[in-house]
């Protein structure tokens, strides 16, 4: 098995995205290892704003929502 290579330090999140972009992390992280996680008590941010938008395209993304069971 090949040795994975560690991990860098980032100094922000835009720095681990910029890094995550450009290399795999099957060179750092061993999948294999990797187990399921359940977060129950994990709630969404929602946050509520206001658009203007065409009548029919409303109508539209209401019958979207209720066929995926979205309120």
């Amino acid at each position: 098995m090949a040795k994975r290579k560690k991990i860098p330090k980032f100094k922000s999140e835009d720095a681990e995205r910029k890094f995550w972009a450009k290399h795999d992390v099957v060179d750092y992280v061993d999948l294999k290892a990797a187990r399921a996680v359940r977060f129950p008590n994990l709630k969404p941010s929602l946050r509520t704003i206001s658009i203007r938008l065409p009548e029919h395209l409303i109508e539209e993304l209401k019958s979207l929502a209720n066929e995926r069971d979205i309120p």
